[in-house]
């Protein structure tokens, strides 16, 4: 082999795992992927990559992957027509026009963001300001509702793993299974052998629990009720870091009168734990300096209570005097990266119109009701995706036009798309990713397969054939790049200064976040009871929002498992690796609520609701308490059952830059043996 045909490059995972991306170092031979492995010298994962990451090496030469533009005449059939780009962007541009911008809806995944969210994000963003279209932020499939929580306490930043393992003594894993961010259990293996206590609190027994000294299962949304419970033996007890809370929060007098009913007690009949563990874990996690929380990601915030757990956890810390020291406060979670990114579309003001409201059942009623005609999803399956699919499909099949930009067929594509636009693989293009800690450059290392195009520029041409002269003004996506990443926080670097240092730069931030007592809210301080959040008619102390009545038994959650993320690669399924692992849906329930309704372990079961039912397999496991149930997402069908109501409403949703906008998520239901014909 010689120098000529042969090259290592260094790279990121393509997987979207805030905020512990994993790197990568690939071989190329003769322009085609030759091997793919961990990269040894990536300062935050040091060779690490599970299974998802090794199974990426396997879109390249695909022959499910979606390689040409094509056209379907009608929905009803799966007939399908191989296009130019052409006459892609010509039949969009014209259905668009018809519809006028308003009518025109812009949706991101987890699947555009495959070289670093901040591009994509931008320019569609930007594309939206310009034409005057609909456009909504990505974050609300995932992490922002915990974002509000911790917002209105005033603690969006987080401590770095690293700080995590060389100072925790105690390390509270609060919802956080660590298969959306595996890098870190590494680090928590590290601070466990150095003598650190590590605690799992989760509705199930997660892949942590194996590195956790003790773990609490608990109820799904019962978070908030459990953390008010333990501030009432902290405050009760004076267990308190009373100078901290003297020079360092607002609000304690009234956080310590709110407090008083939440006993243990009231907390073991919401929870499902007993009196004496809630009281146990409080006076230890008090009494333990310095403790770090890793507050849960996506599955924890995907309920009605998400965002009331995430404001009573973080405010934990600030009564024990655990943030802005070594090893406390809040460790790395889902949308608190520590650099700042420039904005590109300073100074492009978006123009006054009738805007859907940033919130997925806004986005559904304007589905349903005909608002939007049509629909760009790029890299996303709104149907595994969205809350209440049922009302979703309802909408899509209303909406005229629906253009997929994706790596492989998905469901959504497959039952309501027009267009089918093939995007690139990671290796086809130039990107970054930036976690807690560094930078990273991500060199385009192959050419691309068959006719597939970035989102960058499939927006770039839509644009030119609409007339947005000034979308693209940079003369390439390296220029865009630069622009975004000019910041102190990452010394100003450039695409250049990247490959010059080797691929990836350390970040110009600390690794202890707060050590300047400065925070982030409105009087700078922690804020236990929030102004901000009385502006909005919200509680301004924390709250538990209890369940409401159902008639069907079981609590329904779900989260990730280390074989799958969202409905990545057509859930899986198009890639042997994760297919294996992810054959049909499983649903654990526990042996006393498998007795009750006469199942066994494997059996066919089918999980219903009011809203619709789900097919899947029973597996019996002690790892759910009676009463839950649990099954890995990203699943379509699974969202037939789960709410889409609005938790938050009106200015809350643009406190924040990012997205709040969640649907409820929750779930009750029953289960019953499915029947063989069914």
């Amino acid at each position: 082999m010689s120098a000529v045909d042969a090259k290592i490059v260094r790279t990121m995972c393509p997987m979207n795992c805030h905020p512990t991306f994993c790197g990568m170092q690939v071989e190329v031979e003769s322009g085609r992927l030759k091997t793919l492995s961990g990269d040894k010298d990536n300062p935050d994962s040091a060779g690490f990559l599970c299974v998802r990451g090794r199974a990426t090496s396997e879109i390249f030469g695909n022959p499910k992957r979606l390689l040409y533009p094509q056209i379907r005449d009608d929905r009803r059939t799966d007939i399908w027509r191989r296009v130019s780009w052409d006459e892609a962007l010509d039949f969009m541009a014209k259905r668009m026009r018809s519809a006028g911008p308003e009518a025109v809806g812009l949706w991101a995944g987890h699947g555009g963001f495959t070289v670093g969210s901040a591009v994509t994000v931008q320019l569609m963003q930007r594309f939206a300001h310009m034409y005057g279209c609909q456009n909504w932020h990505p974050a609300m499939v995932c992490w922002g509702l915990g974002g509000f929580g911790v917002g209105l306490t005033g603690a969006l930043k987080v401590n770095t793993k690293e700080d995590m393992a060389e100072n925790s003594n105690m390390i509270v894993l609060w919802g956080a299974n660590i298969s959306s961010q595996p890098n870190t259990a590494r680090h928590i293996v590290a601070a466990r052998r150095r003598g650190a206590k590590v605690i799992t609190i989760d509705v199930r027994r997660t892949e942590a629990a194996a590195q956790s000294d003790e773990v609490f299962l608990i109820r799904p949304g019962s978070d908030a009720a459990f953390a008010l419970a333990v501030m009432h033996v902290i405050v009760t007890e004076k267990l308190y870091d009373s100078e901290f809370i003297e020079a360092h929060t607002v609000g304690f007098a009234e956080l310590s009168s709110h407090v008083l009913p939440f006993t243990p007690a009231w907390a073991a009949a919401e929870t499902g734990l007993e009196e004496g563990q809630i009281a146990s874990f409080a006076r230890a996690y008090a009494s333990t300096r310095p403790a770090m929380i890793l507050l849960g990601g996506s599955s924890m915030h995907k309920s009605a209570n998400g965002w009331r757990a995430a404001r009573a956890i973080s405010c934990l810390p600030a009564l024990t005097g655990n943030f802005g020291v070594a090893g406390g406060g809040l460790g790395p979670r889902h949308g608190a990266h520590s650099a700042a990114m420039c904005n590109l579309n300073t100074g492009v003001a978006r123009a006054s119109g009738n805007y859907v409201a940033n919130q997925m059942p806004d986005i559904a009623k304007a589905l349903s009701d005909g608002q939007l005609k049509v629909l760009l999803l790029l890299g996303t399956n709104m149907l595994s995706s969205f809350a209440d699919a049922g009302e979703i499909s309802h909408g899509l099949d209303k909406t005229g036009l629906v253009v997929c930009v994706d790596l492989f067929m998905n469901e959504t594509a497959r039952r309501f798309a027009d267009v089918l636009l093939p995007g690139t693989a990671w290796l086809e293009e130039l990107g970054f990713k930036v976690t807690n800690t560094h930078l990273y450059l991500m060199e385009r290392a192959l050419e691309r397969e068959g006719e597939t195009r970035p989102i960058y520029e499939i927006l770039s041409s839509l644009a030119d054939s609409l007339g947005l002269a000034d979308f693209f003004p940079w003369a390439s996506i390296e220029e865009v790049i630069d622009v975004i990443l000019n910041d102190t926080t990452t010394g100003h670097a450039t695409v250049a200064s990247l490959r010059a240092a080797g691929g990836f730069l350390p970040l110009n931030v600390p690794a202890v976040a707060y050590a300047d007592r400065k925070f982030d809210s409105p009087s700078g301080k922690i804020e236990f009871c929030s102004p901000q959040a009385a502006r909005l008619g919200l509680p301004p102390l924390p709250v538990h929002g209890g369940d409401q009545a159902s008639p069907y038994p079981l609590s329904l959650s779900f989260g990730r498992t280390l074989t799958h993320f969202h409905s990545f690669y057509d859930e899986g399924q198009a890639l042997p690796a994760l297919a294996k692992h992810n054959v049909a849906p499983q649903l654990w329930i526990s042996p006393v609520d498998a007795e009750a309704r006469q199942l066994s372990n494997g059996d066919a079961i089918r999980i219903y609701n009011q809203r619709g039912e789900f097919a899947a397999k029973a597996c019996v496991t002690d790892d759910v308490k009676p009463g839950v149930v649990w099954m890995r997402d990203g699943w379509v069908g699974l969202n037939h059952l789960t709410s889409g109501d609005a938790v938050l409403t009106g200015d809350a949703l643009s406190l924040f830059h990012f997205s709040v906008g969640q649907s409820d998520y929750g779930a009750r239901v029953e289960v019953a043996r499915r029947q063989a014909s069914l």
